[in-house]
């Protein structure tokens, strides 16, 4: 019985293969451990098998666009010629601080801000130096609020700047990220909930 299938089987490869023109591929026989030719693949599907395995895993080339719809400013003729126009060396400096960034069709600079580090200057740096700048602000003022609390004049320095104090609380101010994590772990950056006052409802 196997060897009629055997028989049929080469017989369907062959017949495969005066139609497709491509050479079947050979397989092992089970039972005789021979090799045997089996029904030729289609090129096609071949083609189609190859490419899903090159896009699963990963090997399709990469896209080099950036990002959509932007240029280099280096590259864009927009830019370059609001760049020609530049009078005063500033304007100058300025476009060429600018090249280095992407542009749109309209050849002005374009901020890419979606956090990939290749842009980390258009708007991540930036913000985190606000934040740290606007917490520096902050902690230096919550400083000298708490070293006026309990003296005499607390009203009056709310009003008429103590300056040694101010400036010391400047100056501790400028490692405030560590000192709010010591104080939210020691548990004295948050109030206790029963000396929060709610209003009545």
């Amino acid at each position: 019985m196997l060897e009629i299938a055997e028989r049929e089987l080469h017989r369907i490869s062959v017949d495969a293969e005066a139609y497709t023109g491509w050479p079947a591929a050979p397989f092992v026989s089970r039972r005789t451990g021979v090799w045997v030719r089996a029904a030729a693949v289609p090129m096609r599907r071949l083609f189609a098998l190859a490419l899903s395995a090159l896009l699963v895993f990963g090997f399709a080339p990469v896209a080099k666009a950036d990002v959509a719809g932007l240029t280099p400013c280096a590259e864009s003729a927009r830019f370059q010629q609001r760049a020609s126009a530049a009078a005063t060396p500033q304007a100058k400096a300025r476009f060429e601080m600018y090249s280095e960034a992407v542009c749109g069709e309209d050849g002005l600079p374009h901020l890419i801000v979606d956090g990939r580090w290749s842009h980390a200057g258009d708007f991540v740096l930036p913000g985190l130096m606000f934040l740290y700048i606007t917490g520096c602000i902050g902690w230096a003022g919550r400083e000298y609020l708490k070293g006026t609390r309990g003296t005499k004049e607390q009203y009056m320095k709310e009003i008429q700047i103590d300056v040694s104090l101010a400036f010391k609380s400047l100056l501790a101010s400028a490692t405030w990220p560590i000192a709010a994590f010591g104080e939210l772990t020691s548990g004295k950056l948050l109030e206790s909930d029963d000396k929060v006052t709610i209003s009545p409802r």
